[in-house]
């Protein structure tokens, strides 16, 4: 198997049978991968009990106009730091172009533009990154773990977090009922 040189701005999806079940069933948005590594957005699964409005006052930012809505599992990297993926209509402190995807902010100023009714169009947030060091990613991409699909802003907006899974297999023309858990040799 041949690894794209880089897979900024595709979804990678976690699959079945995958050693480490913190990914089972993942969908991660690579917001930047390179010779110096890489860090993805997990945007497949919800924290439980966690909700925007009152992270935003965790934060003491006035929840204003910001809809009470869920907030992400992004992976176990830092698991207290924000990111949000956003339509390209915003841009801020320390915001990076994702190609495919949109943008990424990982500073407060996103935030308290959302609370303001004055930030991106498009949203969602995580807590926390899937990182990997130099070249750690391409050598997981050779074995049997990871799926790299197209970068797709409609799925990552409008899909619900728990369909995007199998939306974006099926956006690759892959039937993901029919992927196995273990790989063979030939």
């Amino acid at each position: 198997m041949t690894v794209p040189a880089f897979l900024t701005g595709r979804l990678l999806l976690a699959l079945p049978g995958m050693a480490d079940p913190r990914f089972e069933r993942a969908v991660i948005a690579i917001a930047q991968h390179d010779e110096d590594g890489a860090i993805g957005i997990g945007i497949g699964h919800k924290r439980a009990g966690v909700r925007f409005r009152a992270l935003l006052s965790q934060l003491e930012i006035e929840p204003g106009e910001a809809p009470d809505c869920a907030v992400h599992h992004g992976g176990p990297m830092e698991p207290g730091r924000g990111f949000v993926l956003h339509s390209e209509d915003w841009g801020g402190q320390d915001t990076v172009q994702v190609p495919g995807l949109g943008a990424m902010t990982g500073t407060i100023d996103v935030l308290k533009a959302i609370a303001a009714g004055k930030g991106p169009s498009r949203w969602l947030i995580a807590l926390g990154y899937a990182g990997w060091g130099p070249g750690q990613l391409d050598g997981e991409m050779t074995r049997h773990g990871w799926f790299a699909a197209r970068g797709d802003a409609a799925l990552l907006f409008d899909t619900p977090a728990d369909e995007r899974w199998e939306a974006a297999f099926r956006g690759e023309g892959i039937d993901p009922k029919l992927l196995a858990a273990e790989t063979g040799a030939a």
